[in-house]
């Protein structure tokens, strides 16, 4: 029991490094750049222990990204009092604002994007009085819409306040889901 306890110890401590690591190499240059080599040696790890843990930078991060933005998730899906979603939403757009940036000048947007898409798709999987075929469209304009406005948003420094962000995507969400409540036309 206790080599496994070290061996998961082990794992997590070299997950950790190089997350650290690969975090403080974007800093300097984009993902597509970075090779392997370089992020197991400003981590200290071998490369078995990276090829262990991902297959891919992007994998690493994936796992660094996913809980915050599934978290994030998580509070709007469990219909938290509006007090709790803006102070956890204004939280994280405070720290994410930087990350998003970071990700659009390095180059691994996409990698957070699909994170939230696959949230989104979450969030309306039972969205209800709308036919599964259009639900499944309505999904992907409503994940592109609001990925652009939160993007928008935040990437041009969040001058208008987060209700008020909140309140348009709220507007738009409803108007176009009361819009396609009855079947669309053949």
């Amino acid at each position: 029991m206790a080599a496994t306890q070290h061996a998961h110890a082990l794992r997590n401590d070299s997950q950790a490094y190089l997350t650290t690591a690969l975090l403080q190499l974007l800093e300097k240059q984009p993902l597509n750049e970075i090779k392997v080599t370089t992020l197991v040696t400003r981590a200290g790890v071998s490369r078995m222990a990276f090829y262990r843990n991902y297959q891919s930078l992007e994998d690493i991060l994936k796992a660094y990204f996913a809980p915050q933005i599934t978290h994030l998730f998580d509070l709007v899906i469990a219909h938290q009092s509006a007090e709790v979603k803006r102070q956890e939403m204004q939280s994280f757009f405070t720290v994410f604002a930087a990350d998003l940036k970071l990700a659009t000048q390095r180059n691994y947007e996409y990698v957070i994007r699909d994170l939230f898409t696959a949230n989104m798709a979450r969030y309306y999987a039972d969205w209800p009085g709308m036919p599964a075929t259009t639900r499944r469209y309505w999904t992907v304009f409503m994940t592109n819409g609001v990925y652009g406005i939160w993007r928008e948003w935040l990437l041009s420094g969040q001058h208008e306040s987060l209700i008020a962000q909140h309140q348009l995507i709220k507007a738009l969400q409803e108007a176009t889901a009361a819009a396609l409540v009855q079947p669309l036309p053949e």
